[in-house]
């Protein structure tokens, strides 16, 4: 396989792959085409490269940057916007867990907190079932939430010495 052969799959892969994880497919294309790029891109470099229109590629650069995937370069006798990827993936990972745990864990946290003030008679088991379920899945949610810190908060080597010693 030839390294363009490579690169195009590899695109179009993690793309593939990032809609499993929920993340649109466009905006993981782009961010696959920055990853593996040795040089900072403008627009119509991505564009080009993807086939894509230039409201698809600013609207999903934008969005790489507020996840914290992305950079904005200044490129010496530019004017355009030229864009590069963290190239560390260990930071790459803790940039996704952050975005997705505000975008989708918080968010969840939240409404289970509130459904747990559910008002009515006590005895009720129809209540108390209700209850004892959302309260079951809060508790399995704020472990999840404490995981996802400790991983935000860990270095690599920290990480995955824990991680084998958990394993054995």
């Amino acid at each position: 396989m030839k390294l363009e052969e490579a690169r195009q799959q590899f695109i179009q892969s993690w793309g593939a792959f990032a809609t499993q994880w929920g993340i649109n497919k466009t905006m993981a294309q782009i961010h696959a085409l920055l990853l593996v790029s040795t040089r900072p891109m403008s627009h119509d470099e991505m564009m080009e490269a993807l086939q894509l229109s230039r409201g698809n590629v600013n609207m999903n650069i934008r969005e790489l940057v507020n996840w914290g995937l992305v950079q904005r370069v200044v490129v010496a006798g530019e004017r355009r916007e030229f864009f590069s990827a963290e190239k560390d993936i260990w930071k790459v990972a803790r940039a996704i867990v952050k975005e997705r745990k505000k975008r989708e864990l918080e968010p969840m946290l939240q409404v289970l907190e509130e459904l747990q003030r559910v008002e009515g008679d006590k005895k009720d088991p129809e209540l108390k079932a209700f209850t004892e379920t959302v309260g079951s899945i809060g508790k399995f949610a704020k472990q999840a939430d404490r995981s996802m810190e400790v991983i935000m908060k860990a270095d690599e080597s920290w990480f995955w010495g824990s991680l084998v010693k958990w394993f054995k």
